[in-house]
């Protein structure tokens, strides 16, 4: 067993950071802002645009052309924390009526949490969740 040599400091204050390349960056947006409600927070040029909620942060970058290759993007899905379990079917009934494509209706899980997951306009995966120890 290494002795370690540094030891970490405090706790971080959690993942709030997230950055997308996205291939239709003006659907990606209107998704982001128009049914989730989160705000533009800066638009550094046409390519690029940061959005908020107010205690996170979602940059958008539009991707090359042609789009991003496949092997280019690891991630899983991202969630949205929502207060309540009722809210959730609310979530599920709006962005169903707004045409979003649902990949799979709401359940509730073992743990008591309970979501769905649908697509944002580029594909990403999306999770809308309530989690009880952090909604």
């Amino acid at each position: 067993m290494s002795e370690n040599k540094l030891v970490r400091p405090g706790k971080t204050g959690g993942m709030r950071h997230i950055a997308l390349f996205v291939d239709d960056l003006a659907a990606c947006e209107f998704f982001y802002t128009e049914l989730l409600g989160m705000h533009v927070e800066w638009r550094p040029d046409e390519q690029n645009v940061y959005l908020s909620s107010g205690n996170d942060n979602l940059a958008l970058h539009q991707a090359a052309e042609p789009p991003a290759p496949s092997h280019q993007q690891k991630l899983d899905h991202i969630g949205f924390i929502i207060p309540s379990m009722d809210e959730v079917d609310a979530w599920f009934d709006f962005l169903s009526a707004n045409n979003v494509e649902i990949r799979n209706p709401p359940r509730t899980h073992r743990d008591g949490a309970r979501s769905f997951y649908c697509y944002d306009p580029s594909g990403t995966v999306v999770q809308i969740i309530y989690h009880p120890p952090i909604s």
